[in-house]
């Protein structure tokens, strides 16, 4: 008897402990009340799901401090060649005056500038452009090459780069490899030992090693990024995983960067690889190259910016960013994205631009990768298109870009999704470009892939939705802060 009375009194100071927590905490309101729901109706269940999955962490001491080891080696190396590429005044004047706010947002000093010129760029709209451009840039290393990557796959795709990666380990070149948690869980872990044994230097996510602490970034903090930097030199991210989905069947949109914006891509890796455990065997510096003049390219001598954002940091850059295209758009802003669970206040900002005149487009995939995604993605719909937000289904081959160009200025090719977990939760890293041909040359893109995609219209949407279809969207966006 006594027994269960001390176990109902500390059941009962563990369920206020954490409403007091989800009361504090600086997240939205309704995000708290929906926790406080679920807490008082599942007290159990309620209070597990939340401390796995609802503990806002941003800026978290627990972040912090995994993140030491990469601070204080950049803080100890910081020399001349690193100030020059990350850390000097950004070169603001470059952008135009309109879209200089913007820039300024996202320059954040906790990652460096990330700003810089004369860049150039290939984008790249194919998995099979992508596997050709990266495996030539593999081939001709000769110092270093770092891969990020969301997923990397036990498949024709993924063994085809790693039988020439373990060759150029082989042959004396640093390779690191960091691998996320979560997306690789059904690879076995000889996969990642055939890595170690050629000489690939390989780390998880979250290290082992940081033992119970680690558990909710294991669950719920995943590193989505997709980066490879090669001797310094050349950079690639956006949409594109290594696997055959992302070279053989999928439209993705990708980019291969040469210039002072691979700074930025190096700097991001580090940061993440040495926070993850890894090591280096050279001094910081080694890593980054200074590029004077711009090389050819097809895209040659343009202003960028690379945004890294994660938990680690203050301020959800990539989630303000998005509001901020949205609440500054004059003319248009077509936005392309697999999946669509934006937050609220992203919500309010793209109604509102399209109430007062902008040409709002999101362009989706006809059919989503996963059932649960695509029940999802259509809870937002109605109230989109009511608002005046043109909402496109592309057919074909299922389209996992992330993108957005606004006012034949700005461009956005990157790996965060606009849903609450790319924009909140997840390591993520975008590349903003500003200028008019690339813009150009990224709205011909879409109006591209909008020749195969169908115009939602919303009565004919209410006509064909059944109410099951319905009552699972609405349930599912309850759960939108975890999927």
């Amino acid at each position: 008897m006594i027994a269960n009375i001390i176990l109902y009194i500390l059941f009962g100071l563990l369920f206020l402990g954490v409403a007091a927590v989800i009361i504090f905490d600086n997240g939205d309101s309704g995000t708290k009340m929906a926790w406080l729901l679920t807490i008082t109706l599942l007290p159990l269940v309620g209070i597990l799901l939340y401390l796995m999955c609802g503990i806002n962490y941003r800026n978290h001491y627990f972040f912090q401090r995994r993140h030491k080891a990469a601070i204080d080696k950049f803080r100890a190396e910081y020399d001349p060649v690193i100030h020059s590429l990350l850390g000097s005044d950004p070169p603001f004047d470059a952008v135009r005056e309109d879209f200089r706010p913007l820039a300024k947002l996202l320059a954040n000093i906790e990652t460096g500038t990330n700003l810089s010129t004369g860049n150039s760029f290939e984008i790249i709209t194919s998995g099979s452009r992508k596997q050709e451009l990266l495996m030539k840039d593999i081939a001709d290393a000769k110092e270093s090459i770092h891969l990020e990557y969301f997923h990397f796959g036990n498949d024709r795709g993924g063994r085809e780069v790693l039988e020439l990666l373990e060759k150029k380990a082989r042959e004396g070149v640093e390779i690191r490899f960091l691998n996320e948690n979560i997306a690789n869980f059904p690879i076995p872990s000889s996969y990642y030992n055939k890595m170690r044994k050629s000489g690939i230097e390989v780390e998880r996510f979250t290290n082992s090693k940081q033992g119970i602490l680690s558990l909710p970034m294991k669950l719920n903090y995943r590193n989505h990024r997709k980066v490879v930097v090669i001797d310094g030199k050349i950079g690639y991210t956006g949409g594109m995983n290594i696997n055959n989905h992302y070279f053989f069947q999928w439209r993705d949109t990708h980019l291969r960067i040469e210039g002072n914006a691979v700074a930025a891509l190096q700097a991001s890796f580090l940061d993440s690889w040495m926070t993850s455990g890894g090591t280096l065997k050279q001094p910081l510096s080694h890593y980054f190259k200074v590029f004077k003049e711009p090389v050819d390219g097809p895209f040659r001598d343009k202003t960028m910016q690379i945004v890294p954002d994660e938990s680690d940091s203050v301020w959800p850059l990539i989630h303000m960013g998005y509001e901020w295209m949205l609440q500054n758009a004059k003319d248009y802003i077509y936005m392309q994205t697999p999946y669509f669970v934006p937050p609220e206040s992203f919500l309010v900002a793209l109604k509102s631009a399209a109430l007062r005149g902008v040409d709002v487009r999101i362009m989706f995939p006809e059919k989503v990768d996963t059932p649960l995604m695509a029940a999802a993605n259509k809870a937002y719909y109605l109230e989109c298109m009511e608002a005046g937000v043109k909402l496109y289904e592309r057919g074909g081959e299922f389209i996992h870009s992330k993108t957005a160009v606004c006012d034949d200025y700005l461009s956005l090719i990157g790996t965060a999704n606009i849903d609450i977990r790319s924009l909140n939760l997840n390591h993520e890293i975008n590349a903003y470009i500003y200028d008019t041909q690339t813009a150009v040359a990224n709205k011909e893109i879409f109006l591209k892939d909008m020749e195969i995609s169908t115009l939602l219209e919303p009565q004919s949407w209410r006509a064909r939705r059944k109410w099951y279809q319905m009552l699972v969207s609405r349930i599912l966006r309850l759960f939108a802060g975890i999927l």
